[in-house]
């Protein structure tokens, strides 16, 4: 693995070297390593195009890394990964895409990430992206991520878009069961002409289901974002979906949280507040000796944190 390769996995995975535990790197739309342990077992698709992951029931503290990372110009490929999580499991997965482009054609990654968690099993899922180079050709990431909770399940999913993503669209889809839940916390921040765009469509089945969804973003320069949530509550449940973002520059966002009520006992709330920087928080942070430029990224790197 060369060193833009090793810098890219760094960025999505927090990688200086290889991880324990289990992990399945992907390079240039190739296998670049992979290991398994006795209870996370990692298995090819027949079409070569993404990975089954199979978490034994029981599994405790346990990790599994699949970065993706690009590095060829004008590469473009669709990755399907299934991930069956064992009942009363309790496991980290990281994962994320990272594409350097110093070429004129477009690269582009679609990853489709399906998740069945087990019963009062728990996961924790975190995806970053992360795009660099120098040439014209644009860095698209489309992620999609479908997510089954059975009864008493719990994930966590922290999403991440670092920077350099020029075009992007995020699909969220979730059906929570009795007692599951989901957590979500997305950070992003556009610039340049860049586009990102968020979608989660997540329906509370269960009786006593909850899931709380957290938007938090930055567009800067003439980028544009649109964010769309719409929590269903098809039973006893508790949802929130909130979006907060920072508009700077020329730039343009739209936040659409919408919610369903389709039982008399579900209660839903969702939130949203787009605005600028306040100038007396710039004002304060120049006082202590930062210039105005420091001030505001302070700001934008403390709201996204």
């Amino acid at each position: 693995m060369d060193k833009i390769l090793e810098t890219l996995l760094e960025k999505v995975a927090g990688l200086h070297e290889v991880p324990e535990g289990a992990y399945n790197i992907r390079a240039n739309g190739m296998m670049a390593g992979r290991n398994t342990t006795a209870n996370i077992d990692i298995v090819s698709r027949e079409d070569g195009n993404g990975i089954d992951v199979h978490i034994k029931p029981g599994t405790k503290r346990e990790s599994v890394h699949i970065p993706v990372i690009l590095s060829q110009t004008g590469l473009t490929e669709t990755v399907c990964n299934d991930f069956f999580i064992g009942d009363d499991a309790d496991v980290t997965i990281v994962a994320g895409c990272g594409i350097h482009n110093s070429g004129a054609k477009e690269s582009r990654h679609d990853g489709i990430h399906r998740f069945f968690v087990g019963k009062k099993a728990r996961v924790k899922y975190v995806e970053k992206h992360y795009g660099d180079g120098d040439g014209t050709g644009g860095r698209i990431m489309n992620p999609r991520t479908e997510v089954t909770i059975e009864e008493g399940g719990y994930m966590e999913m922290e999403t991440v878009q670092i920077k350099g993503v020029d075009s992007t669209k995020r699909d969220t889809v979730a059906h929570l069961k009795a007692n599951a839940a989901l957590i979500v916390q997305e950070r992003l921040m556009t610039h340049g002409t860049q586009t990102a765009e968020s979608n989660f469509d997540v329906s509370l089945d269960g009786e006593n289901s909850s899931a709380n969804i957290v938007s938090r973003s930055v567009a800067r320069d003439t980028s544009s974002q649109v964010f769309f949530s719409n929590l269903r509550g098809n039973n006893l449940c508790a949802g929130h979906t909130e979006c907060d973002a920072i508009i700077m520059d020329h730039a343009k966002i739209s936040s659409l949280p919408e919610i369903t009520a389709n039982h008399p006992d579900a209660a839903l709330i969702h939130e949203a507040a787009i605005g600028k920087i306040a100038g007396e928080q710039i004002i304060k942070l120049m006082t202590l000796g930062l210039t105005e430029a420091e001030a505001e990224a302070q700001i934008v790197n403390g709201f996204l944190k």
